[in-house]
């Protein structure tokens, strides 16, 4: 007999049943809708793309991540660890067929051979959405205001937009003459909330001195409120500069549309990766603090300039979807959406599968979404089925009812049964059994 292969699936990659991935795929619809209300529209890019491209400005850990091979053509090939640099690479092949300012959004799949925990796992989706063209206060703004209105629609309301620039940190690192040491500083500091205080400046003061490192642990602690946390940066950073002046903009904005408690001004957010150049931002759930942040992102002005003359300034964030959905899940928060049948047409004659599926497509023009048993079982296999799969609804006919023009419906959970109903008041009656469901 030939031996059978395990059905086995790669550490840090997943199956999803329908169960699990209806969810996923609502959430995606929201965050799709949410997008095109800001004028952002769909783009996509490869798998796979030329090694060279994708190590260009990744930086450090990353690089040692991405899953990179030789193809049979001999080509250096890798994955995409991220959705940001092969757009960079897309925009640079693309600008002369494209408008700017131009909105993207990008839902895919990303790969990293990282180590696996809650919520992190080697082949993940990306949710990102960014703004290229432009270098201004209002793009950055608008990119907050995109990243708090996702969460809103998605129902997420107890949720904190944590933001800091990287322009201001850059010039309080040029008062202490370590800017030469920034790469290495800002990695340490994006593993605050990790390590701790104490392991921070000690890993500081092993490349700085300790009045350096007092003096950076100074920078990055929040104060009271936004406003004095803003006066302390511009203190420690020189004075006031058009980059915190942007940070300041920002803020005033957010206080004019009444969403201010929301936003907090956090020195400490730095984003570990090397391509960002101004504001940068970070979503913390509040009753999950310890998942880490599941929308990140920023300012980006010189990522395009690896692939194109052209200057392409940009701003954009990136929702973590799976790291999303294991909190959403853990706060008992996913959408209830379990089922995409609202209505199973029992099989009582294997005559009449052809008015059956001509019921079907009826309910289906009326935008309620039908299928048929496709056989003549059982009833109670076919009760089985429509519970299995969450379906609410059942529309049974026979040869007789079929003659007479007419339908009968049931609702499967509570068991009423409505017999006779002409097509018209069936549907009516559905729609009202489904309006009913989702209150």
């Amino acid at each position: 007999m030939e031996e059978r292969i395990e059905p086995r699936v790669l550490k840090g990659f997943r199956d999803f049943l329908p169960d699990q991935e209806l969810p996923r795929k609502q959430i995606i619809s929201i965050l799709e809708r949410t997008f095109s209300q800001y004028g952002f529209v769909p783009i996509d890019t490869p798998v796979l793309e030329y090694t060279e491209v994708l190590l260009g400005k990744g930086g450090g850990e990353t690089d040692k991540q991405i899953y990179r091979f030789t193809d049979h053509g001999g080509r250096d090939v890798s994955m995409r660890y991220d959705l940001t640099v092969p757009f960079a690479r897309f925009m640079a092949a693309h600008s002369n067929e494209l408008y700017l300012p131009f909105k993207r959004y990008h839902i895919g799949k990303v790969y990293r051979g990282e180590n696996t925990q809650r919520g992190r796992y080697r082949e993940f989706v990306q949710c990102d959405f960014d703004l290229v063209g432009v270098d201004s206060a209002s793009a950055d703004f608008e990119i907050l205001l995109l990243m708090y209105r996702s969460f809103g629609n998605l129902g997420v309301n107890d949720v904190s937009f944590h933001i800091a620039h990287r322009g201001v940190f850059n010039r309080f690192l040029d008062q202490l003459s370590l800017r030469e040491r920034s790469e290495e500083i800002l990695r340490i500091v994006d593993k605050l909330a990790k390590i701790g205080r104490e392991k921070t400046k000690e890993q500081i003061a092993a490349i700085a001195s300790e009045g350096d490192a007092e003096r950076l642990l100074d920078y990055i602690t929040r104060k009271t409120t936004n406003e004095e946390t803003l006066a302390n940066i511009e203190q420690l950073s020189g004075g006031r500069s058009d980059e915190s002046d942007r940070v300041r903009s920002i803020l005033t904005w957010a206080r004019e549309l009444g969403i201010e408690q929301r936003f907090v001004l956090d020195p400490s957010i730095t984003r570990g990766l090397d391509y960002y150049t101004g504001i940068v931002y970070e979503t913390f759930l509040e009753k999950l603090p310890e998942i880490g942040s599941v929308c990140s992102g920023g300012r980006y002005n010189n990522l395009a300039s690896l692939y194109t003359k052209e200057l392409l300034p940009g701003v954009g964030s990136s929702i973590g979807l799976d790291r999303l959905v294991a909190a959403l899940e853990e706060m008992k928060r996913l959408p209830d959406e379990t089922s995409t049948t609202d209505v199973l047409i029992f099989c009582m004659d294997d005559s009449l599968f052809g008015h059956y599926h001509h019921l079907a497509e009826q309910l289906r023009e009326s935008g309620i979404s039908a299928e048929v048993y496709p056989e003549n079982r059982k009833l109670s296999a076919q009760f089985t089925f429509a519970e299995k799969k969450r379906i609410p609804i059942g529309i049974f006919s026979t040869a007789e009812e079929k003659q007479n023009g007419v339908v009968n419906v049931r609702h499967l959970a509570s068991r009423q049964n409505i017999d006779g109903l002409k097509l018209d008041d069936a549907v009516a009656h559905i729609v009202s059994l489904l309006s009913q469901s989702k209150r």
